[in-house]
């Protein structure tokens, strides 16, 4: 059925509004095709004030001999079942070796991961706290990785942002998720602080946003009145090979300062905020067949050239797969995690299944109880 859906997207629609929707591209595809008229206007003036602020480099000015350093990256994901009266909740993270180079062999040849399923009462913050758990699974099986370079999937403002919103509403949660939350949460912050600083000379912590509004080198650095953020801007302007940075993150991550934080992780939480308004970002792009890639690193990598080198090498090596719009690892991991909306499902007629072969009871009860009215996800 999920094949059909896709060779045919408009099956199980109107045929009006079919019509109606297509009616509607030319018109999209008139501003679009204008929009990126406009970047190919300012290409060579964006190019040039690049290079007089000294931003725009080739990556063979920064490389050095190669290395061949191992990689990996780690990605999450949650799911939530609304049966009839209560929810069946999963929250996951797991984390996937990259290609390996010609010298090393896998040593951490099965990807690693962490679950917990949950069936709790419904309650408005289950969101929160089924995403926020899965943050804290993420980082803290991040620092358990042996690997040079650890890609993140995403910003690491977002960790902060996810945990916050868990922390508001804490009060009202269902006891399963809260324990488990709090259970999580202090090992989770120090493995947070660990990925921020990246203080081992043989390992790196780089977070790779896909999806990013940050104007920081359109607005303040080339003065652009117009709506492109950083990272479409310069998949335009950048040739393969380019780097842009070392720029200094925007001063904005105080706005998610933890209120609510319990007691034993203020420290943790004042830390954090510190070191998330002392990144760097680069935005590079090794290949013609990639987009530009935002990298969010501490400053003890860009102020390194050496691990900056080992930093480029790893993401070159892990984009040379055509077709692939992020780095290998990123790709792999961000493939499993989304099967686990189609897992939950699953476990819920395995469960039901279960459940008939001792259910006393009118099997029609069973069904409406353990029926799947609404299924919400994120990553």
């Amino acid at each position: 059925m999920i094949e059909l859906q896709e060779k045919n997207p408009f099956n199980e629609l109107p045929e009006a509004l079919v019509v109606d929707m297509l009616s509607q591209c030319d018109i999209i595809g008139s501003k679009l095709s204008s929009s990126f008229q406009n970047l190919y206007k300012i290409k060579n003036d964006v190019r040039k004030k690049l290079k007089e602020e000294d931003l725009l480099k080739k990556d063979s000015e920064i490389m050095l001999p190669p290395t061949y350093p191992t990689s990996c990256a780690v990605d999450g994901s949650f799911s939530i079942e609304k049966l009839l009266s209560t929810d069946i909740v999963a929250s996951a993270s797991v984390a996937v070796e990259g290609l390996a180079p010609p010298t090393e062999e896998r040593h951490w040849p099965r990807p690693r991961h962490y679950s917990k399923i949950f069936a709790i009462t419904h309650n408005n913050s289950t969101y929160n706290l089924a995403s926020a758990i899965m943050m804290c699974m993420e980082l803290n099986l991040a620092v358990k990785a042996p690997h040079n370079v650890v890609f993140f999937d995403g910003s690491f403002v977002t960790p902060l942002v996810y945990i916050n919103l868990a922390l508001n509403t804490l009060n009202e949660a269902v006891k399963d998720l809260n324990d488990e939350f709090k259970r999580r949460l202090k090992i989770a912050l120090a493995s947070f602080i660990k990925m921020l600083l990246s203080k081992k000379s043989d390992q790196i912590f780089v977070a790779v946003p896909k999806y990013t509004t940050i104007q920081l080198i359109t607005h303040k650095i080339l003065n652009l009145n117009n709506n492109y953020e950083d990272r479409g801007l310069l998949s335009f302007v950048l040739k393969p090979g380019e780097v842009v940075g070392p720029i200094n993150a925007e001063k904005g991550a105080r706005r998610w300062y933890i209120e609510n934080a319990p007691l034993n992780s203020e420290e943790f939480i004042k830390k954090i905020v510190q070191y998330l308004d002392n990144l760097y970002i680069f935005y590079y792009r090794p290949y013609d067949h990639i987009p530009a890639l935002r990298l969010e690193v501490s400053p003890g990598v860009a102020d390194d050239k050496n691990r900056l080198s080992v930093l480029l090498e790893a993401v070159k090596l892990q984009c040379g797969v055509p077709g692939l719009m992020e780095p290998f690892p990123l790709y792999l991991a961000d493939r499993m995690v989304k099967h686990l909306r189609t897992a939950v499902p699953a476990i819920r007629k395995t469960t039901t299944q279960e459940m008939s072969t001792k259910w006393d009871g009118n099997y029609s009860d069973l069904f409406f109880a353990m029926h799947g009215y609404r299924t919400e996800w994120g990553k």
